[in-house]
Protein backbone atom coordinates (compact mmCIF):
# COMPACT_ATOMS: atom_id res chain seq x y z
CA UNK A 1 0.00 0.00 0.00
CA UNK A 2 2.84 2.35 0.91
CA UNK A 3 4.51 1.63 -2.44
CA UNK A 4 1.28 2.37 -4.31
CA UNK A 5 0.90 5.71 -2.51
CA UNK A 6 4.51 6.59 -3.34
CA UNK A 7 4.00 5.76 -7.02
CA UNK A 8 0.81 7.82 -7.13
CA UNK A 9 2.59 10.75 -5.55
CA UNK A 10 5.39 10.53 -8.14
CA UNK A 11 2.94 10.62 -11.05
CA UNK A 12 0.98 13.54 -9.57
CA UNK A 13 4.18 15.47 -8.84
CA UNK A 14 5.57 14.92 -12.34
CA UNK A 15 2.26 15.93 -13.95
CA UNK A 16 2.12 19.10 -11.88
CA UNK A 17 5.73 19.99 -12.72
CA UNK A 18 5.18 19.70 -16.47
CA UNK A 19 1.83 21.53 -16.27
CA UNK A 20 3.52 24.33 -14.34
CA UNK A 21 6.32 24.76 -16.86
CA UNK A 22 4.10 24.52 -19.91
CA UNK A 23 1.44 26.97 -18.71
CA UNK A 24 3.24 29.43 -16.45
CA UNK A 25 6.97 29.33 -17.06
CA UNK A 26 7.15 29.26 -20.84
CA UNK A 27 10.29 30.60 -22.48
CA UNK A 28 10.00 32.27 -25.88
CA UNK A 29 12.72 31.31 -28.35
CA UNK A 30 13.74 33.28 -31.40
CA UNK A 31 13.46 30.41 -33.82
CA UNK A 32 10.55 29.52 -36.06
CA UNK A 33 9.62 25.88 -35.48
CA UNK A 34 7.29 23.59 -37.36
CA UNK A 35 5.08 21.16 -35.51
CA UNK A 36 6.65 17.98 -34.21
CA UNK A 37 5.35 14.60 -35.17
CA UNK A 38 4.43 11.67 -32.95
CA UNK A 39 4.92 8.74 -35.27
CA UNK A 40 2.58 5.79 -35.66
CA UNK A 41 4.02 2.39 -35.00
CA UNK A 42 4.38 0.47 -38.22
CA UNK A 43 5.07 -3.18 -38.88
CA UNK A 44 7.99 -3.09 -41.23
CA UNK A 45 11.41 -4.53 -41.87
CA UNK A 46 13.69 -1.53 -41.95
CA UNK A 47 16.29 -1.06 -44.64
CA UNK A 48 19.46 0.81 -43.66
CA UNK A 49 19.80 4.38 -44.90
CA UNK A 50 21.99 4.90 -47.93
CA UNK A 51 25.56 4.06 -46.97
CA UNK A 52 28.22 6.14 -48.68
CA UNK A 53 31.31 4.29 -49.80
CA UNK A 54 33.99 4.51 -47.13
CA UNK A 55 37.24 2.78 -46.35
CA UNK A 56 38.46 1.89 -42.89
CA UNK A 57 41.77 3.53 -42.02
CA UNK A 58 44.85 1.48 -41.27
CA UNK A 59 45.09 3.39 -37.99
CA UNK A 60 42.13 1.44 -36.63
CA UNK A 61 43.57 -1.89 -37.73
CA UNK A 62 46.85 -1.08 -36.00
CA UNK A 63 45.14 -0.37 -32.68
CA UNK A 64 42.48 -3.11 -32.63
CA UNK A 65 44.06 -6.54 -33.14
CA UNK A 66 42.71 -9.32 -35.30
CA UNK A 67 41.83 -11.55 -32.39
CA UNK A 68 39.53 -14.34 -31.25
CA UNK A 69 37.38 -12.05 -29.09
CA UNK A 70 33.81 -11.79 -30.41
CA UNK A 71 33.78 -8.04 -31.21
CA UNK A 72 37.19 -8.23 -32.91
CA UNK A 73 36.02 -11.13 -35.08
CA UNK A 74 32.87 -9.24 -36.07
CA UNK A 75 34.91 -6.16 -37.00
CA UNK A 76 37.36 -8.01 -39.22
CA UNK A 77 34.58 -10.06 -40.80
CA UNK A 78 32.76 -6.84 -41.72
CA UNK A 79 35.94 -5.32 -43.17
CA UNK A 80 36.55 -8.44 -45.28
CA UNK A 81 33.02 -8.17 -46.63
CA UNK A 82 33.62 -4.53 -47.48
CA UNK A 83 36.84 -5.37 -49.31
CA UNK A 84 34.97 -8.05 -51.27
CA UNK A 85 32.29 -5.49 -52.16
CA UNK A 86 29.73 -7.35 -50.09
CA UNK A 87 27.37 -5.95 -47.47
CA UNK A 88 29.28 -5.55 -44.19
CA UNK A 89 26.16 -6.40 -42.20
CA UNK A 90 23.82 -9.34 -42.37
CA UNK A 91 20.15 -8.67 -43.06
CA UNK A 92 18.50 -7.44 -39.91
CA UNK A 93 15.36 -9.25 -38.71
CA UNK A 94 12.30 -7.25 -37.73
CA UNK A 95 12.82 -5.34 -34.49
CA UNK A 96 10.16 -7.34 -32.65
CA UNK A 97 12.01 -10.66 -33.14
CA UNK A 98 15.58 -9.50 -33.65
CA UNK A 99 16.80 -10.29 -30.13
CA UNK A 100 15.34 -13.77 -30.16
CA UNK A 101 16.96 -14.50 -33.52
CA UNK A 102 20.36 -13.58 -32.08
CA UNK A 103 20.20 -15.99 -29.14
CA UNK A 104 21.46 -19.04 -31.04
CA UNK A 105 24.18 -17.00 -32.75
CA UNK A 106 25.51 -15.81 -29.39
CA UNK A 107 25.52 -19.24 -27.79
CA UNK A 108 27.56 -20.50 -30.73
CA UNK A 109 30.08 -17.65 -30.89
CA UNK A 110 30.54 -16.56 -27.25
CA UNK A 111 31.51 -19.61 -25.22
CA UNK A 112 30.98 -17.97 -21.80
CA UNK A 113 27.91 -15.91 -22.71
CA UNK A 114 25.92 -17.28 -19.75
CA UNK A 115 28.58 -15.93 -17.37
CA UNK A 116 28.21 -12.35 -18.64
CA UNK A 117 26.35 -9.83 -16.41
CA UNK A 118 22.67 -9.60 -17.31
CA UNK A 119 22.98 -6.08 -18.75
CA UNK A 120 25.86 -7.19 -20.96
CA UNK A 121 23.86 -10.22 -22.11
CA UNK A 122 20.98 -7.92 -23.02
CA UNK A 123 23.33 -5.69 -25.01
CA UNK A 124 24.69 -8.65 -26.99
CA UNK A 125 21.18 -9.87 -27.80
CA UNK A 126 20.44 -6.51 -29.38
CA UNK A 127 23.88 -5.88 -30.83
CA UNK A 128 22.73 -6.54 -34.40
CA UNK A 129 19.37 -4.82 -33.90
CA UNK A 130 19.58 -1.21 -35.03
CA UNK A 131 16.12 -0.33 -36.30
CA UNK A 132 13.65 0.28 -33.46
CA UNK A 133 10.52 2.21 -34.46
CA UNK A 134 10.77 5.98 -34.16
CA UNK A 135 8.05 6.93 -31.67
CA UNK A 136 8.47 10.72 -31.63
CA UNK A 137 9.99 12.56 -34.58
CA UNK A 138 10.91 16.16 -35.37
CA UNK A 139 11.16 16.05 -39.19
CA UNK A 140 11.13 19.85 -39.55
CA UNK A 141 13.83 20.60 -36.98
CA UNK A 142 16.35 21.71 -39.60
CA UNK A 143 14.04 23.43 -42.07
CA UNK A 144 15.85 26.51 -43.32
CA UNK A 145 19.29 25.20 -42.36
CA UNK A 146 21.66 25.61 -45.30
CA UNK A 147 25.42 25.24 -45.61
CA UNK A 148 25.91 28.97 -46.13
CA UNK A 149 24.58 29.68 -42.62
CA UNK A 150 26.49 28.34 -39.63
CA UNK A 151 24.23 26.10 -37.54
CA UNK A 152 25.08 24.33 -34.30
CA UNK A 153 22.92 21.41 -33.20
CA UNK A 154 22.85 20.37 -29.56
CA UNK A 155 22.14 16.61 -29.49
CA UNK A 156 21.52 15.85 -25.83
CA UNK A 157 21.17 12.35 -24.40
CA UNK A 158 18.24 12.22 -21.99
CA UNK A 159 15.71 9.81 -20.48
CA UNK A 160 11.91 10.17 -20.45
CA UNK A 161 11.74 11.00 -16.72
CA UNK A 162 14.35 13.78 -16.87
CA UNK A 163 11.96 16.63 -17.63
CA UNK A 164 13.50 19.05 -15.13
CA UNK A 165 16.95 18.59 -16.65
CA UNK A 166 15.61 19.15 -20.17
CA UNK A 167 13.78 22.30 -19.11
CA UNK A 168 16.91 23.71 -17.52
CA UNK A 169 18.78 23.15 -20.80
CA UNK A 170 15.98 24.77 -22.83
CA UNK A 171 15.98 27.85 -20.63
CA UNK A 172 19.75 28.30 -20.56
CA UNK A 173 22.58 27.06 -22.75
CA UNK A 174 20.42 25.05 -25.17
CA UNK A 175 18.01 27.86 -26.02
CA UNK A 176 17.25 27.82 -29.73
CA UNK A 177 17.70 30.97 -31.76
CA UNK A 178 20.14 33.27 -33.51
CA UNK A 179 23.34 34.01 -31.61
CA UNK A 180 26.17 36.50 -32.03
CA UNK A 181 27.95 36.19 -35.35
CA UNK A 182 24.82 34.88 -37.08
CA UNK A 183 25.12 31.36 -35.65
CA UNK A 184 21.84 29.45 -35.45
CA UNK A 185 21.32 27.00 -32.59
CA UNK A 186 18.98 24.01 -32.73
CA UNK A 187 18.26 21.50 -29.95
CA UNK A 188 17.11 17.88 -29.79
CA UNK A 189 16.87 15.47 -26.86
CA UNK A 190 17.55 11.82 -27.64
CA UNK A 191 15.85 9.06 -25.70
CA UNK A 192 14.47 5.55 -25.65
CA UNK A 193 11.64 4.08 -23.59
CA UNK A 194 11.31 3.92 -19.83
CA UNK A 195 12.28 0.71 -18.11
CA UNK A 196 9.35 -1.66 -17.34
CA UNK A 197 9.63 -1.00 -13.59
CA UNK A 198 9.56 2.80 -13.95
CA UNK A 199 6.40 4.96 -14.05
CA UNK A 200 4.86 5.35 -17.50
CA UNK A 201 5.35 8.98 -18.55
CA UNK A 202 4.65 8.44 -22.25
CA UNK A 203 1.55 10.69 -22.27
CA UNK A 204 3.43 13.48 -20.54
CA UNK A 205 6.39 13.05 -22.88
CA UNK A 206 4.13 13.21 -25.92
CA UNK A 207 2.63 16.46 -24.64
CA UNK A 208 6.12 17.85 -23.97
CA UNK A 209 7.32 16.85 -27.44
CA UNK A 210 4.40 18.54 -29.18
CA UNK A 211 4.90 21.74 -27.21
CA UNK A 212 8.67 22.15 -27.40
CA UNK A 213 9.30 20.23 -30.64
CA UNK A 214 12.72 19.03 -29.55
CA UNK A 215 12.19 15.40 -28.44
CA UNK A 216 13.32 12.37 -30.45
CA UNK A 217 12.29 9.00 -29.03
CA UNK A 218 12.82 5.46 -30.26
CA UNK A 219 11.28 2.22 -29.03
CA UNK A 220 14.24 0.70 -27.21
CA UNK A 221 14.90 0.37 -23.49
CA UNK A 222 16.94 3.09 -21.83
CA UNK A 223 20.13 1.67 -20.33
CA UNK A 224 23.78 2.58 -19.98
CA UNK A 225 24.81 0.08 -22.64
CA UNK A 226 22.17 1.28 -25.13
CA UNK A 227 23.70 4.75 -25.43
CA UNK A 228 25.67 3.54 -28.45
CA UNK A 229 22.44 2.50 -30.18
CA UNK A 230 21.01 5.93 -29.34
CA UNK A 231 23.97 7.66 -30.99
CA UNK A 232 23.75 5.37 -34.02
CA UNK A 233 20.06 6.22 -34.45
CA UNK A 234 20.83 9.91 -34.09
CA UNK A 235 23.43 9.72 -36.87
CA UNK A 236 20.90 8.04 -39.15
CA UNK A 237 18.21 10.60 -38.29
CA UNK A 238 20.55 13.56 -38.80
CA UNK A 239 21.86 12.38 -42.17
CA UNK A 240 18.24 12.30 -43.34
CA UNK A 241 16.86 15.41 -41.64
CA UNK A 242 19.81 17.76 -40.99
CA UNK A 243 22.46 17.17 -43.67
CA UNK A 244 23.71 20.78 -43.75
CA UNK A 245 24.73 21.30 -40.12
CA UNK A 246 27.99 23.10 -39.40
CA UNK A 247 28.66 21.51 -36.00
CA UNK A 248 27.10 19.00 -33.61
CA UNK A 249 27.53 19.06 -29.85
CA UNK A 250 26.81 15.69 -28.26
CA UNK A 251 26.38 15.66 -24.49
CA UNK A 252 24.44 14.62 -21.42
CA UNK A 253 21.43 16.46 -20.01
CA UNK A 254 23.25 17.31 -16.77
CA UNK A 255 26.16 19.30 -18.20
CA UNK A 256 26.71 23.04 -18.14
CA UNK A 257 27.75 24.56 -21.47
CA UNK A 258 29.08 28.05 -22.04
CA UNK A 259 27.30 28.48 -25.38
CA UNK A 260 28.86 31.86 -26.28
CA UNK A 261 32.28 30.36 -25.57
CA UNK A 262 31.49 27.28 -27.65
CA UNK A 263 30.32 29.40 -30.58
CA UNK A 264 33.38 31.63 -30.31
CA UNK A 265 35.56 28.53 -30.51
CA UNK A 266 33.83 27.30 -33.68
CA UNK A 267 34.28 30.70 -35.29
CA UNK A 268 38.00 30.68 -34.48
CA UNK A 269 38.62 27.54 -36.57
CA UNK A 270 40.27 27.87 -39.95
CA UNK A 271 38.94 26.37 -43.17
CA UNK A 272 41.06 23.23 -42.81
CA UNK A 273 40.24 22.51 -39.15
CA UNK A 274 36.47 22.89 -39.22
CA UNK A 275 35.49 20.01 -41.58
CA UNK A 276 37.61 17.46 -39.64
CA UNK A 277 36.81 18.59 -36.10
CA UNK A 278 36.38 16.15 -33.20
CA UNK A 279 37.16 17.97 -29.95
CA UNK A 280 36.67 17.49 -26.23
CA UNK A 281 38.48 16.16 -23.19
CA UNK A 282 40.49 13.35 -24.75
CA UNK A 283 41.23 10.02 -23.10
CA UNK A 284 44.33 8.72 -24.86
CA UNK A 285 45.49 5.53 -23.11
CA UNK A 286 42.33 3.75 -21.99
CA UNK A 287 41.70 0.02 -22.08
CA UNK A 288 38.74 -2.17 -21.09
CA UNK A 289 37.78 -2.60 -17.44
CA UNK A 290 38.05 -6.28 -16.53
CA UNK A 291 36.49 -6.10 -13.06
CA UNK A 292 32.89 -7.46 -13.27
CA UNK A 293 31.88 -5.03 -10.50
CA UNK A 294 32.70 -2.03 -12.70
CA UNK A 295 29.74 -0.67 -14.68
CA UNK A 296 31.99 -0.44 -17.75
CA UNK A 297 33.13 -4.06 -17.44
CA UNK A 298 34.11 -5.73 -20.72
CA UNK A 299 34.77 -9.51 -20.73
CA UNK A 300 37.98 -10.76 -22.33
CA UNK A 301 35.99 -13.00 -24.65
CA UNK A 302 34.07 -9.99 -25.98
CA UNK A 303 36.86 -7.50 -26.80
CA UNK A 304 40.62 -7.61 -26.78
CA UNK A 305 42.99 -4.70 -27.27
CA UNK A 306 43.34 -1.07 -26.19
CA UNK A 307 40.84 1.66 -26.93
CA UNK A 308 41.35 4.27 -29.60
CA UNK A 309 41.70 7.83 -28.23
CA UNK A 310 38.24 9.29 -27.61
CA UNK A 311 36.47 12.36 -26.24
CA UNK A 312 34.69 11.96 -22.92
CA UNK A 313 31.00 11.31 -23.51
CA UNK A 314 29.77 14.03 -21.14
CA UNK A 315 30.19 16.47 -23.99
CA UNK A 316 32.17 16.86 -27.20
CA UNK A 317 31.93 18.75 -30.48
CA UNK A 318 32.35 17.51 -34.04
CA UNK A 319 31.93 18.81 -37.56
CA UNK A 320 28.63 18.43 -39.38
CA UNK A 321 30.65 17.47 -42.45
CA UNK A 322 31.51 14.19 -40.68
CA UNK A 323 27.90 13.06 -40.19
CA UNK A 324 27.56 11.09 -43.43
CA UNK A 325 30.99 9.42 -43.18
CA UNK A 326 30.34 8.59 -39.51
CA UNK A 327 27.02 6.97 -40.28
CA UNK A 328 28.50 5.05 -43.18
CA UNK A 329 31.39 3.65 -41.17
CA UNK A 330 29.02 2.86 -38.28
CA UNK A 331 27.42 0.30 -40.60
CA UNK A 332 30.77 -1.49 -40.69
CA UNK A 333 31.82 -1.32 -37.05
CA UNK A 334 29.78 -3.51 -34.68
CA UNK A 335 28.06 -1.63 -31.88
CA UNK A 336 30.19 -1.37 -28.75
CA UNK A 337 28.62 -1.12 -25.27
CA UNK A 338 30.40 2.13 -24.29
CA UNK A 339 29.22 5.01 -26.45
CA UNK A 340 32.12 7.44 -26.15
CA UNK A 341 34.62 4.65 -26.84
CA UNK A 342 32.57 3.72 -29.91
CA UNK A 343 32.61 7.32 -31.15
CA UNK A 344 36.39 7.29 -30.90
CA UNK A 345 36.46 4.07 -32.94
CA UNK A 346 34.28 5.62 -35.66
CA UNK A 347 36.54 8.65 -35.87
CA UNK A 348 39.68 6.54 -35.96
CA UNK A 349 38.15 4.41 -38.74
CA UNK A 350 37.75 7.64 -40.72
CA UNK A 351 41.31 8.72 -39.99
CA UNK A 352 40.14 11.59 -37.76
CA UNK A 353 42.32 12.40 -34.76
CA UNK A 354 40.64 13.90 -31.67
CA UNK A 355 41.66 17.38 -30.54
CA UNK A 356 42.15 18.00 -26.84
CA UNK A 357 40.69 21.24 -25.48
CA UNK A 358 41.22 22.33 -21.87
CA UNK A 359 37.80 23.99 -21.77
CA UNK A 360 35.95 20.65 -21.91
CA UNK A 361 35.81 19.46 -18.28
CA UNK A 362 33.87 16.19 -18.44
CA UNK A 363 35.30 15.07 -15.09
CA UNK A 364 34.30 18.29 -13.30
CA UNK A 365 36.52 20.98 -11.80
CA UNK A 366 38.06 21.53 -8.38
CA UNK A 367 35.57 21.50 -5.51
CA UNK A 368 36.50 25.06 -4.50
CA UNK A 369 35.66 26.31 -8.01
CA UNK A 370 32.23 24.71 -8.35
CA UNK A 371 30.38 27.97 -7.60
CA UNK A 372 32.93 30.28 -9.19
CA UNK A 373 31.13 31.95 -12.10
CA UNK A 374 34.38 33.16 -13.68
CA UNK A 375 35.73 29.61 -13.87
CA UNK A 376 32.56 28.53 -15.67
CA UNK A 377 32.79 31.49 -18.04
CA UNK A 378 36.36 30.57 -18.92
CA UNK A 379 35.46 26.94 -19.75
CA UNK A 380 33.23 25.52 -22.48
CA UNK A 381 31.72 22.51 -20.72
CA UNK A 382 31.58 21.30 -17.12
CA UNK A 383 30.03 18.00 -16.05
CA UNK A 384 27.92 17.57 -14.01
CA UNK A 385 25.44 20.09 -12.56
CA UNK A 386 21.92 20.07 -11.12
CA UNK A 387 19.18 22.00 -12.97
CA UNK A 388 19.08 24.78 -10.36
CA UNK A 389 22.89 25.09 -10.56
CA UNK A 390 22.72 25.35 -14.35
CA UNK A 391 20.12 28.13 -14.13
CA UNK A 392 22.21 30.06 -11.58
CA UNK A 393 25.47 29.69 -13.50
CA UNK A 394 23.85 30.72 -16.78
CA UNK A 395 22.51 33.92 -15.25
CA UNK A 396 25.93 34.55 -13.76
CA UNK A 397 28.07 34.20 -16.90
CA UNK A 398 25.63 36.40 -18.84
CA UNK A 399 25.39 39.13 -16.21
CA UNK A 400 26.86 42.37 -17.67
CA UNK A 401 28.06 43.30 -14.17
CA UNK A 402 30.35 40.26 -13.98
CA UNK A 403 34.04 41.15 -13.76
CA UNK A 404 36.58 38.34 -13.94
Amino acid sequence: MKRARTFGAMVVATSFLIFFYLTVHLEVTTTVRAAGNVSKLEDFTTIPAIVHIVTVSNDLRQIIPKDGAYWNRMLYSAMRSLENRESPRRKEPHWSVCREDNQELLKLNVHDFDAYPSLMQEFLRGMNCRSPPLLIDQPYKCVGVVKDNQTLLFAIKSSPGNFERRQAVRETWGREGLYRGGVRVRLVFLMGNTAPDDPDVSTLLSFEAKHFEDVLQWDFSESLLNLTLKMNLFLKWTVKNCPSLSFVFSGDDDVFVNTPGLIAYTQSLDAEEAPQLYVGQIITTASPHRDPRNKYYIPNSFYNGPYTPYAGGGGFLFSGALLKPMFSVSQILPLYPIDDVYMGMLMKALGISPVSHGGFRTFDIRQQDRENVCVHRDNILIHQRLPREIEKLWRGINNPLLTC
